[in-house]
């Protein structure tokens, strides 16, 4: 979901002030600022904040660019992990996208969007053509009905190989993998943000897709961020 933060720009005394505190499914979450920025905080751990964005802005254009290349109408999407929304906001630029799902478990980040987090959602929670569904990501992609989507972006956790919550490491194997290439049209893509290079995941993500693509997105500090995109799913076994 994000970097380690880039303070770059702020005052060296800038104060860090907790703006609410909430009961997450996954522990104790906290929403904190510091100058004109905001922090996402679980269990102690830095999640995200709203200081760059580049690398998540990149998952969703690379994704919609991908799916563009082919025959099709307006995209539909599927968004993974609300985060700070700038997944989101990505998304709803220019006229090629029909619809967003955005899947988000943890309603005090839904509830953030209304009010501090707002500026970098750039109100899209209102937008017609956005559904918001409070609901594990896993659940949601193995229940009955759900897609088909033209682009499939995932931005859960840290990515595969550093997940904060326990369960959100099965998105990253292969019931998680097949799950989500089964809810790809013929043109879909799965885009997938990690907070560094997962070898082993593009591993899986080869066995399951035809093409795959690792960009590095370099970041201020320390190891770049990476974003996979996959494309031609295989055809299920059996």
């Amino acid at each position: 979901m994000g970097s380690a933060a880039d303070t770059r720009g702020e005052p060296a005394n800038a104060p860090t002030t907790v703006v609410e505190r909430a009961a997450g499914l996954g522990g104790e979450l906290v929403l904190r600022r510091t100058g004109g920025d905001y922090e996402i905080i679980s269990n102690g751990v830095f999640l995200m904040d709203t200081r760059n964005g580049e690398s998540e802005r990149l998952l969703v254009r690379a994704a919609l660019d991908a799916a563009a290349r082919r025959p099709g109408d307006p995209a539909r999407v599927l968004i993974g992990g609300l985060g700070v929304g700038f997944s989101l906001a990505e998304a709803l630029t220019g006229d090629g996208v029909a619809h967003v799902t955005v899947v988000e478990r943890e309603p005090a980040v839904i509830a953030w969007h209304a009010t501090a987090l707002r500026p970098w959602s750039q109100g899209a929670l209102q937008d017609p053509r956005v559904t918001v569904e409070r609901a594990d990501l896993l659940d949601y992609v193995t229940a009955p009905g759900a897609g088909p989507f033209d682009a499939v972006c995932l931005d859960i956790d840290n990515g595969p190989d550093w997940t904060v919550t326990p369960g959100n490491a099965r998105l990253y194997a292969a019931t998680g993998l097949d799950a989500l290439a089964a809810l790809l049209t013929p043109r879909g893509v799965l885009a997938v943000w990690s907070a560094n290079a997962a070898p082993a995941f593009e591993s899986l993500l080869r066995d399951r897709f035809g093409s795959v693509q690792a960009r590095p997105v370099p970041v201020p500090r320390g190891e770049p961020d990476m974003v996979y995109l996959a494309l031609d799913p295989h055809a299920p076994a059996g």
